[in-house]
């Protein structure tokens, strides 16, 4: 019993392992480092790179082979006093406006339909995509022999009796030769990305719907279109950003060399990237385009956030009357 209790107590400082040595633990972080650094080096190198050496590039006047001219904030003065680049922004607006909002409802009837029991479901699905991959050049090119004044389309309005359409000479018909063009591309890619939000809705919502004598259309407007809400938030801004970046579209249907006519007649398809890319690659003024590749991106945010807004508005009613119902739920049975 004496040797039981005289028993010397365990030595802490022996269980408590000893520190690891910075080096060594240097060494074993260095592999998983080297195994990620290609995608952070490739990075900094075309992307953050570009990004800040733009913003610094805004305040000089710089023809891209001589040495750099500081001139401040008069690069954004003389673009706001610039009306072919005021023009350019209310042609991007059209015709952004002219294929978004007709895009996405036709993306969310296409993906309601394909969620729907339809034969060859799959093929239809490859079948919307591929307009996606398709390259943008040359499906430009298409589209502009379609548009032709004795082009496909007006062809088949005079078999039907109907005058022809002055497709690329007009402003109207101009904006809706390239808002065709965008629609087309994209419609296919935005029914998609709403099938898969429809996928995830749960067949109870429209089963109960269907109990309570909802048609079609009011599943599509009652069921699908609130528990898409995020779903269509993504698709808005995505479109806006890309809407507000329309380049290939005008630059390949209405190419030439002289600059007065880049955009077509009266560039009315003069978007905000074509001009930029014009003072930028033609007239070598690389300050200039980087001040208007920053004002660009200023209005894609402003845009982004007023969509994000008005989407998500109806989350944030929800949100915030469901604290205020419980707390009057409590009142009322006290």
């Amino acid at each position: 019993m004496a040797t039981l209790a005289q028993a010397p107590a365990p030595d802490s400082a022996q269980e408590t392992p000893p520190a690891q040595a910075p080096r060594s633990r240097w060494r074993r972080h260095l592999p998983p480092y080297l195994a990620i650094s290609p995608y952070y080096i490739l990075f900094a190198v075309f992307g953050a790179f570009p990004v800040f050496f733009s913003f610094y590039l805004s305040f000089q006047d710089w023809d891209g082979i001589g040495d750099m001219k500081f001139v401040g904030l008069r690069q954004y003065y003389w673009l706001l006093h610039d009306s072919v680049f005021w023009h350019s922004i209310l042609n991007t607006f059209e015709i952004w406006f002219m294929s978004t909002v007709p895009m996405l409802f036709l993306a969310l009837v296409l993906a309601f339909l394909l969620h729907s029991q339809v034969r060859y479901s799959a093929a239809w699905r490859v079948a919307y995509f591929i307009p996606n991959v398709t390259s943008m050049v040359a499906m430009t090119i298409v589209f502009g022999s379609v548009f032709a004044q004795a082009g496909l389309a007006n062809s088949l309005f005079k078999a039907v009796g109907l005058d022809g359409v002055d497709w690329l000479t007009s402003s109207l018909g101009i904006k809706s030769a390239i808002s065709l063009m965008v629609i087309w591309r994209w419609v296919g890619y935005n029914a998609l990305i709403f099938l898969a939000g429809l996928q995830a809705i749960p067949n109870e919502l429209f089963e109960a719907a269907r109990v309570d004598g909802a048609n079609s259309r009011q599943l599509l407007f009652r069921v699908v279109v609130p528990q898409l809400r995020p779903v269509i938030l993504f698709a808005v801004i995505t479109s806006t950003i890309g809407g507000l970046q329309i380049f290939t579209e005008s630059q390949v249907l209405f190419y030439s060399d002289d600059p007065g006519t880049t955009g077509g007649p009266g560039q009315e398809g003069m978007t905000i990237v074509l001009y930029l890319w014009q003072k930028s690659f033609n007239d070598l003024q690389f300050g200039y385009g980087a001040a208007m590749g920053w004002i660009l991106f200023a209005l894609i945010a402003v845009f982004a956030i007023i969509n994000w807004r008005l989407v998500s508005g109806g989350d944030r009613d929800e949100r915030r009357g469901i604290p205020l119902l419980r707390k009057g739920g409590r009142n009322n049975g006290r």
